[in-house]
C-alpha cells in the first residue's frame, strides 16, 4: 500500500452516483409498494452503509479511512428530465439516480467508499427488483465531486511566490559537513511551483543570520526558510536572532509543524520554530535535519502560501 504517513488530516468529502434502469411498470409498483421483497430504499441505503464500510477488504490498495458521515439519496429520472443520462434505447425506460455524499477526516480521501457505496446500493435495487423486470441495467456509476487534500491544495500553489533559503549550521558554513536541509527545502518549494530566487549557508552567528535576513526583506522576497538552529543547543541561535526581526508572529504554524512531527518522533516537541512577517516578507523557520524539514513543509505547504493574499489585504 502507498504510505501516507507524510500527509496531515483534512475534512474531506466525496460524492458519486448511479443509475439504475428501470421499466414505467417498475416503477408504478415500487410507487404503490407492490415489490416482492418488501421496502426498497431503506435496505439498498444500508447496503450502501455496508459497502463503504468494506472497501478496504475489496480493493487491496485503499487506505482504511473514518467514515465521519454519509448520506445516499435517491431519485427517479427520465429523458426528459435528464437527458444525458439515456441512450436511444434506453428512451422507453426511467431511472433510480442514487447519490452518495461521505465526509471523512484523515490523510486520504474518501472518494473510493462513496463509488462503492453508490455500486453496491445500485446491486441491492438490482437484487430486489429483479423478479419484477428483466431489463435491469446498472451504468452512469462516477464521482461528481472531491473535497480535501490535493485536490483543494492546489488552489494554495503559489507560481509568482518568491522565496530564499538560508541554512544556518558552522559545520556546513565551514565546509565540513554537506548540506541536505537547504537543498530539501528547495525541492519541496519547487514541487509548488515557487521560485527559489536565493539560497545562501551562514555560521550560527545571530548577526549573519539577521544579515542575510535583512537583506531579503529588503530586497522584497516573499517567503524565507531558515534550516537549523531551532533546539536546544548552545549554538542553537537561529529562533533568537529571527524572533527579534518579528514584527507579527504566526504561531499556528509553528504549532502545526511541531504537531505534524510529534506524531512521528518524541523529538518534535524540542524544536523552538518561530514563523512571522518582517515587513512585507514572511519567514519560517525550519529544524536542520532534512527529516524534519520533510514532515514540518509537509505540515504546512501549500497552505502556507495563503498568507501572502492575507498580508496583501486579501482576508482569508
Amino acid at each position: 500500500m502507498r504510505d501516507i504517513t507524510h500527509k496531515i488530516s483534512t475534512l474531506r468529502s466525496a460524492r458519486a452516483s448511479a443509475v439504475l434502469y428501470i421499466t414505467d411498470q417498475t416503477a408504478s409498483k415500487i410507487k404503490r409498494h407492490e415489490l416482492p421483497k418488501g421496502n426498497l430504499f431503506d435496505v439498498a441505503r444500508a447496503a450502501a452503509f455496508l459497502g463503504a464500510k468494506a472497501t478496504p477488504q475489496l480493493l487491496p490498495h485503499c487506505h482504511p479511512v473514518n467514515i465521519d458521515g454519509m448520506d445516499v439519496d435517491f431519485e427517479y429520472v427520465s429523458s426528459d428530465s435528464h437527458p444525458a443520462y439515456f441512450t436511444d434505447e434506453q428512451l422507453a425506460r426511467v431511472g433510480i439516480q442514487l447519490t452518495v455524499t461521505a465526509r471523512s477526516i484523515g490523510r486520504t480521501g474518501i472518494e473510493m467508499e462513496a463509488l462503492t457505496a453508490v455500486s453496491v446500493a445500485a446491486l441491492e435495487l438490482y437484487d430486489m427488483l429483479k423478479p419484477i423486470d428483466d431489463q435491469l441495467e446498472i451504468g452512469h456509476i462516477r464521482l461528481l465531486a472531491k473535497t480535501g487534500g490535493k485536490s483543494d491544495n492546489d488552489r494554495f500553489l503559489a507560481p509568482l511566490a518568491t522565496c530564499a533559503v538560508l541554512v544556518c549550521s558552522d559545520a556546513t558554513a565551514a565546509g565540513s559537513r554537506q548540506d541536505n536541509s537547504g537543498k530539501k527545502i528547495q525541492e519541496m518549494l519547487l514541487a509548488t511551483g515557487a521560485q527559489v530566487v536565493d539560497y545562501q549557508i551562514v555560521a550560527d552567528e545571530k548577526a549573519e543570520i539577521q544579515r542575510a535576513v535583512k537583506a531579503w526583506v529588503g530586497e522584497g522576497v516573499q517567503f524565507i526558510f531558515t534550516t537549523g538552529g531551532t533546539g536546544l543547543g548552545p549554538r542553537d541561535v537561529t529562533v533568537e536572532a529571527v524572533s527579534e526581526l518579528l514584527d507579527r508572529t504566526a504561531n499556528g504554524i509553528a504549532e502545526a509543524m511541531r504537531s505534524h512531527g510529534q506524531q512521528r518522533t518524541p523529538l518534535a516537541m524540542m524544536s523552538r520554530s518561530v514563523a512571522g512577517t518582517i515587513g512585507a516578507s514572511f519567514i519560517v523557520t525550519l529544524p536542520g535535519s532534512s527529516n524534519g524539514v520533510k514532515e514540518c513543509l509537509d505540515a504546512v505547504l501549500p497552505a502556507l502560501f495563503h498568507v501572502r493574499k492575507m498580508m496583501m489585504g486579501g482576508g482569508h
